[in-house]
């Protein structure tokens, strides 16, 4: 039997799960006039597409749960043991749309999400979506989003139709999150149409491995163009145990130095640092997806204990059991409950409460 609340042991900490999604009803009649075109982008057919019109049980409870921010919600978390979700606009968010729609849509989507945080108080945090098709835009929606709707961190789903944020012309979307303290959560998307056959011929291009690739490459991207020397007191924040980045790190570390000195490439020039520099003190990492100790203890290890949090990917990966096996490793207890709730508390500004059970 799968855990669930009374079968998890009594803390003293709240478990808050810092990578789930939401869907308006909205954005799903937008998407079907999107997907109604003869050219739609092959990767949101793929993802999106597939999900809006598959009869199978993951998709019909994953498109059940996307739009749902109350009652079915809030009993998936208590029967798993969450006691706060930090939401994101689900991949790809806005960032399919063309620039007018997905600007107007953006601040909608953000104040349907605000809406349910006040109804929940105690239950949902939101982060705030932006329109990055305009940068100037989306800078004002994030001051809107912290001085208006009490939300303190940005979901960003990646490239936005191919394009990557590493682009000095998005900029003053990190200019206005270093200036407001909100950490960007880079979300994954579907691979852009430049990437994808060759993942979707295997099968590969989705969450079991094609996500991992695009984002990772779009943080790498950010390290190497120099945007933390830039904004060095912005946040990033990568699921997925860090798209396998810190795994990556001694190589990266070694070949971003030999590519700098062999004069390789005009987009890799020197930085102030080295990458892994860059992952420890401008990265912070959640779990979402991987409920495996050996991984969990490395990434704590080598991010340190402060920059590891807790994340189901809900609703896309809800297993109640994971809640369970992450419960049953052997961490220190202020590890622990830095992991499920102090760490979240701080990066995410949720004011401090004692958990529900």
């Amino acid at each position: 039997m799968s855990p669930t609340l009374i079968d998890l042991p009594h803390r003293p900490y709240r478990r808050i799960a810092t990578e789930e999604a939401f869907c308006p009803p909205e954005m799903l009649e937008i998407y079907n006039k999107i997907l109604a075109k003869g050219d739609v982008d092959v990767g949101f057919k793929h993802l999106m597409g597939f999900y809006m019109s598959s009869p199978s049980e993951r998709a019909q409870h994953i498109m059940r749960c996307l739009v749902d921010l109350d009652d079915l919600r809030l009993q998936h978390m208590d029967e798993a043991g969450v006691d706060v979700q930090v939401i994101g606009l689900t991949s790809p968010g806005v960032q399919i749309m063309d620039k007018d729609t997905a600007v107007s849509f953006a601040p909608v989507a953000n104040d349907i999400l605000a809406a349910a945080m006040r109804r929940h108080p105690d239950r949902l945090v939101g982060m705030i979506a932006v329109a990055p098709q305009d940068p100037a835009a989306a800078a004002k929606e994030i001051q809107r989003g912290v001085n208006q709707l009490n939300m303190h961190s940005v979901v960003i789903n990646s490239h936005t139709q191919g394009e990557y944020l590493s682009d000095t012309k998005f900029w003053p979307i990190f200019e206005a999150a270093e200036a407001m303290g909100t950490p960007i959560y880079l979300h994954p998307n579907a691979m852009p149409a430049s990437m994808i056959q060759h993942f979707i011929e295997a099968g590969l291009d989705g969450a079991i491995y094609g996500f991992g690739v695009e984002t990772g490459l779009h943080a790498l991207r950010l390290i190497t163009s120099g945007v933390f020397d830039r904004f060095p007191k912005l946040q990033i924040i990568l699921g997925h145990m860090g798209e396998a980045l810190p795994f990556w790190a001694y190589r990266l570390d070694y070949m971003h130095a030999a590519t700098v000195k062999s004069k390789r490439y005009p987009s890799i020039q020197p930085t102030q640092k080295k990458p892994s520099d860059y992952l420890r003190e401008n990265f912070h990492i959640t779990n979402s997806g991987v409920a495996w100790g050996a991984a969990l203890k490395f990434t704590q290890d080598f991010m340190g204990p402060d920059r590891v949090l807790y994340a189901m990917d809900y609703p896309y990966q809800y297993a109640p059991e994971e809640v369970g096996i992450l419960e049953g490793l052997d961490m220190a207890p202020q590890v622990r409950q830095a992991f499920f709730q102090d760490n979240a508390e701080r990066l995410f500004k949720i004011p401090s409460a004692t958990p529900s059970v």
